[in-house]
């Protein structure tokens, strides 16, 4: 299991690295278009008071992965007041089941996460969000740092505050060496067809669709990295378990051993 883990792993940390790219392009055309559009109005930029929290949980569908799951069920037992769940993997589900919690609905997706999978959880939460039903839309997941670290991080990500921050949050996808470089103000003269505000409101969606599609990527490197970890620990454990074991066996052997030849010992001299 540590090698398949660890095979995983490796992949769905070549995946989550190469969405930055993705990241960064959008983020350029976001800021492209943001100085061009005045006063834009999307139900998605409305803020309004907050009654019910819409909360996406990503956890695993299996275990044996360390404390992963039991660190994110602790984020989630801290939140206060009128929230909704949605959850993607078993083990998140089976907890909201438990908890009493009110569950909309549950996903699942694969170990190589595809982008339509993740698309249909996005437009389920942006329907309820639309509806009414929820205010927010805040994601929990555990974030990728490296193979022995992993964050539980909770990113909200509706309302969107303004553009710049939506811009902000793409190139913090981005390499650190990246991220660092000033941005330009791109003042070429452009003609958009459709409008900009047409086009800015069509790419709001694809946002919030690429921001959830990247936190899942995250979290299956997370998942494979700490189950590689957990069964490291496991098998290491196991190793030396066999080895205390081993030794008290040839103890006990020896002892038999010695015994039996002290009786033969006593046996003869008596004789």
């Amino acid at each position: 299991m540590e090698l398949v883990a660890a095979s995983k792993m490796k992949r769905a940390q070549q995946t989550a690295l190469a969405g930055r790219h993705y990241a960064v392009l959008l983020a350029e055309i976001l800021a492209s278009i943001a100085p061009r559009v005045e006063n834009v109005s999307h139900p998605l930029l409305k803020k309004r008071p907050v009654k019910t929290r819409g909360i996406l949980l990503i956890t695993t569908d299996k275990g044996l992965c360390g404390p992963l799951n039991s660190n994110l069920f602790r984020v989630i037992t801290e939140i206060e007041g009128e929230a909704k769940f949605v959850s993607i993997g078993r083990k998140g589900t089976q907890f909201l089941s438990r908890s009493g919690r009110d569950l909309l609905a549950d996903f699942s997706i694969d170990d190589q996460v595809t982008f339509r999978e993740v698309r249909l959880v996005a437009e389920f939460m942006i329907e309820q969000y639309l509806a009414g039903n929820i205010d927010t839309l805040e994601v929990v997941f555990p974030r990728f740092v490296n193979t022995l670290v992993q964050e539980s991080a909770t990113v909200s990500l509706l309302p969107i505050p303004d553009l710049k921050t939506m811009i902000e949050s793409l190139r913090s996808h981005s390499k650190p060496e990246e991220n660092e470089r000033p941005a330009t103000n791109d003042d070429r003269e452009m003609l958009f067809d459709p409008d900009a505000p047409s086009l800015l409101k069509a790419l709001l969606p694809l946002y919030l669709n690429r921001e959830i599609y990247q936190f899942a990527l995250n979290s299956k490197a997370s998942e494979h990295s700490a189950r590689m970890v957990a069964m490291k620990a496991a098998n290491d454990n196991a190793s030396n378990l066999l080895d205390d074991l081993t030794l008290e066996y040839n103890k006990a052997r020896q002892a038999a051993i010695t015994q039996e030849i002290l009786e033969l010992a006593s046996a003869g001299s008596s004789t």
